[in-house]
């Protein structure tokens, strides 16, 4: 018996209850993707196949190393390595700063820091592989959701426009899965370590929008909503764009809840009371106001919430970092705007030209309305405006999906967009990773209208082989992206390839070639990047310290007086500064850039170190102690204030305050070779050999090549009169060291006093 579909605006008896509403329930499936060459699987099975080929893509990412960014945010972030309390990162930006303080890049992601501190933990310290290994298997789980999500903005699973079907697109919503799982954009996401910020945020993002589909199909919708707020506010806390969610909930429930589509919309608008009309189109209205008063609510609340924690200020950021934020003139700002969106649009369609950093003049500015780019400014709103325009003139599932998938892609990326605030980037193709499933879906619309026109064989063959290949280029590049983000020399020679005039690639080439021991290729680097951008202050700042070391100091003197003419602000170039003036004994200048530094950073143990050496160097010795006790303890681990510190007080003579505070120093690096030798030669001073022994063969334990401990121990035992293991310890001391004429010289006279003891038994 067929059943009869009810009148389109009937309410069901429960429909009157607070977030819910009774859905009908309807005879019959209707494949909408039916034409797709993709094969129909249960949602399990395709989450499980996406997730494979999401790990297989990024699996040779987990043997890379920390590069790039991560350089900053996770090695030298206290709030990871522990050396902060647990507390302190939810005062803290993404990069371990305060940011509350105007300096800060206000970036508050204290659950991607938290699972940072987590790995960090688990694997026993700074070891990579654990991190990209979370990444990798984020990126799996992520995958799988995006097939569910897909299908939630398909409409999988509601009636039809017809009212007696319930759709159904499992080949589309797996299509999209595999796009999203492959797409190269997301290699910086998956293979950068911060790139987990993104990871995080889209998982939350999607369980809270599925969260939100399920409190409008279901009577169990309050504690669907409460996760939906919940998850929401989780995903904001990884990473900003988390937010959005919101905005996609409240399309989603207009579009397919309230029935309301924008061909609907602009008719009721075009009628003589569209008022009346909108109020009997659905009798839904009351518990859609209702969700969206809680979406609204939730919104507000963390906007608030996220401004309070920054202290009620915005971030600061510089020509450098977004030219075209402080572009004259407000045509050119906006023309350079759109210019960035077009780039970024051209990034998802065509992603086989990505750079790891695409600021300071990788994108000129157009200043000129002949500059050709405005062309691609006007084929990129050309095709938005189609697709709009394509979305309003039908009243279709086809064009609803489209709407859906659109509202996605603009909605993520609102907050890259320059529109509510100054963004510090040109591009950034992390926050591809969630737009990037509204680009994916409105291809696979497409391709499936495509698929439509096509005729059955030779057409369904033709877009077989684009789509085999299509998958098969893209998992490629992924692949090869994910090993150049594994190694750091590849990554930064491939920013070069694709913009040759970033600055900011020249000087992360050159920081490259410092840790491979190539001086001369730095300079060169460092060089063309302050050419390209002469007020890049950490590339003076760089510069100035490797001329410093080839004793090239007074153009590093220069160098560094840009720096902080350029950035003020700049602690750790007032402090090289200081360093060098204090090396061209000018102290009197180089203690007042020292205290300019502390200015801007009060707790600074490597200035208040560098202060202590600086007062060494003028013979005021106590105000050298007191700068290096402030140092360690500002920073427990601080090696070289303990060890200045020990040996200035073996100097001066106080002896037992040295040991007191190496025994001190040692609760903090049990492990330091250096600080065992400095106790065994103050307790060898003191005649106390037995511990002194001790100490001397602790420090060989960790260091058993270092010449000077083995000549040192054999003083000790030499003048402890255990003659053979002094002279085993000076032969071993000479093997590493042969120029060692002191060592050689003990050595000598060791070996007369055995002479003549043996002729003495004659």
């Amino acid at each position: 018996m067929k059943t009869q579909s009810p009148k389109k605006n009937r309410r069901s008896p429960t429909t009157d209850r607070l977030f819910t509403e009774t859905r009908y329930k309807p005879a019959a499936l209707q494949s909408w993707d039916s034409l797709l060459p993709i094969p129909e699987l249960p949602p399990a099975a395709s989450c499980a196949i996406v997730a494979v080929i999401a790990a297989l893509c990024y699996a040779n990412s987990v043997h890379g190393g920390f590069v790039f960014d991560d350089s900053e945010a996770i090695e030298n972030n206290a709030d990871i390595t522990q050396e902060s309390a647990l507390y302190s990162l939810f005062l803290h930006d993404f990069w371990g700063d305060d940011i509350s303080r105007q300096e800060s890049h206000k970036s508050y992601r204290p659950l991607t820091v938290l699972t940072f501190r987590w790995t960090h933990y688990l694997a026993g310290g700074l070891h990579p592989l654990l991190f990209h290994l979370t990444n990798v298997v984020l990126h799996g789980v992520v995958s799988a959701l995006s097939v569910l999500v897909s299908a939630a903005l398909m409409g999988e699973g509601l009636p039809g426009l017809n009212q007696n079907t319930t759709l159904k697109c499992l080949r589309a919503s797996l299509f999209c899965g595999v796009l999203f799982a492959v797409h190269p954009v997301h290699s910086e996401s998956v293979a950068a370590v911060v790139g987990r910020a993104d990871l995080l945020c889209a998982l939350f993002f999607f369980l809270s929008f599925l969260a939100y589909v399920s409190a409008c199909a279901t009577d169990s919708s309050c504690l669907s909503l409460l996760l939906c707020v919940l998850f929401c506010a989780i995903s904001m806390l990884c990473k900003e764009q988390g937010i959005t969610v919101l905005g996609v909930c409240w399309l989603y429930d207009i579009l397919y809840v309230g029935d309301l589509s924008l061909h609907r919309l602009l008719t009721y608008l075009r009628s003589s009371s569209p008022l009346y009309q909108l109020r009997h189109h659905t009798g839904h209205w009351h518990a859609i106001l209702t969700r969206h008063a809680l979406l609204l609510g939730t919104g507000l609340a963390l906007c608030i919430f996220r401004y309070t924690i920054m202290g009620a200020s915005t971030p600061q950021f510089t020509p450098a970092d977004n030219p075209a934020a402080f572009a004259d003139g407000l045509l050119t700002r906006v023309a350079n705007y759109n210019y960035y969106y077009a780039l970024n649009g051209w990034l998802l369609l065509n992603p086989m030209s990505l750079c790891f950093d695409w600021s300071m003049g990788c994108v000129p500015l157009i200043r000129s309305s002949l500059d050709p780019r405005v062309l691609m400014i006007l084929s990129f709103w050309l095709i938005l405006i189609f697709l709009v325009y394509h979305c309003a003139i039908r009243d279709s599932h086809q064009s609803r999906i489209l709407s859906m998938f659109l509202a996605v892609l603009v909605i993520t990326f609102l907050p890259a967009s320059n529109i509510f605030f100054r963004v510090g980037f040109v591009i950034a193709e992390r926050n591809l990773y969630l737009p990037s499933l509204g680009f994916i879906g409105i291809v696979v619309t497409g391709i499936n209208a495509l698929a439509g026109l096509c005729g059955p064989t030779k057409g369904r063959m033709m877009i077989q082989v684009f789509l085999v290949v299509l998958i098969t280029t893209h998992m490629g590049k992924s692949v090869h992206r994910s090993h150049q983000w594994s190694v750091e020399e590849e990554l930064y020679q491939s920013g070069l390839d694709v913009c040759p005039l970033n600055a900011k690639v020249h000087y992360n080439i050159a920081k490259a070639a410092v840790d491979r021991g190539k001086e001369k290729y730095a300079i060169a680097s460092y060089r063309e990047a302050i050419r390209l951008n002469p007020e890049y202050d950490h590339a003076l700042n760089n510069l100035a310290n490797l001329l410093k070391e080839d004793s090239q100091e007074i153009e590093a003197e220069n160098l560094l007086k840009r720096a902080v003419h350029v950035n003020p602000s700049f602690a750790a170039a007032w402090m090289n500064l200081g360093i060098v003036q204090a090396s061209l004994k000018k102290y009197d200048a180089a203690q007042q850039s020292y205290e300019q530094a502390l200015v801007h950073r009060r707790s600074y143990p490597d200035c208040y170190f560098n202060l202590g050496n600086l007062f060494l160097d003028r013979n005021d010795h106590s105000r050298a102690a007191e700068f290096w006790r402030k140092a360690v303890r500002i920073k427990k681990t601080h090696v070289f204030a303990w060890r200045n510190l020990i040996t200035l007080l073996d100097n001066r003579g106080e002896l037992n305050t040295a040991v007191e505070v190496a025994h001190e120093a040692l609760q903090h690096l049990p492990e330091d070779p250096g600080i065992h030798f400095i106790l065994g030669n103050v307790l060898g001073k003191a005649d106390r050999f037995e511990e002194a022994e001790v100490a001397f063969l602790t420090a060989l334990r960790f260091s058993p090549g270092v010449s000077a401990y083995h000549g040192n121990i054999a003083v000790l035992y030499h003048r402890w009169k255990k003659l053979d293991k002094a002279e085993q310890h000076y032969e071993r001391a000479l093997e590493i060291n042969p120029a060692d004429t002191a060592t050689l010289e003990n050595l000598n006279k060791l070996r007369r006093v055995r002479a003549k003891q043996k002729k003495g038994k004659r």
